[in-house]
C-alpha cells in the first residue's frame, strides 16, 4: 500500500528532521522497532512470525503486510497524526516496477523500464560513433 504525506518537506533545512523525529515518536508509541540495517524501515511483530512493516522514502510511505484490516488500521492510525493521501496498491518504487502472484505468495521487483532506457542510451551511443 503506498502512501504520500501531503505536507512538503522543502524549504527549512531542520523540515527533514524533525517531521523524521515525530515520525520515530509515533512509530515507537505504537510499538514499532527501527531497523538497525535501514532507519527508514520499522517493523511490528504481530503474531507468530508476522510483521508489518512501514517503509519511508522522503515523503513516501509503503505499508507491508498480509492482513488488509491491518493496513486499514494502521493507515487510519497515521492519518489521524500525519495528513496523507492514500494512493493504493504500489506498483512502481524508486525506479522498480512491482509485479505481484498472489496464487504462489511471491513478489518479483524488477526494473525493466530502466534497462530499456540503457539499452536505448547505448545504442544510440554506439550508432552516433561508427
Amino acid at each position: 500500500m503506498g502512501c504520500k504525506l501531503k505536507k512538503l518537506l522543502y524549504g527549512l533545512k531542520q523540515s527533514p528532521r524533525q517531521w523524521h523525529k515525530h515520525f520515530d515518536s509515533f512509530t515507537g508509541g505504537k510499538r514499532y522497532t527501527q531497523s538497525h540495517y535501514d532507519l527508514y524501515v520499522y517493523y511490528n511483530k504481530l503474531s507468530g512470525e508476522e510483521y508489518v512493516y512501514l517503509l519511508l522514502y522522503v515523503d513516501d510511505m509503503l505499508i507491508d503486510f498480509k492482513s488488509r484490516s491491518v493496513i486499514n488500521k494502521l493507515r487510519k492510525d497515521l492519518s489521524s497524526e500525519f495528513e496523507m493521501e492514500v494512493l493504493g496498491e504500489a506498483k512502481n518504487v524508486l525506479g522498480m516496477e512491482i509485479e505481484r502472484d498472489r496464487n504462489s505468495d511471491k513478489i518479483c521487483l524488477t526494473q525493466k523500464e530502466h534497462l530499456k532506457k540503457e539499452v536505448q542510451k547505448f545504442t544510440l551511443m554506439a550508432t552516433q560513433n561508427l
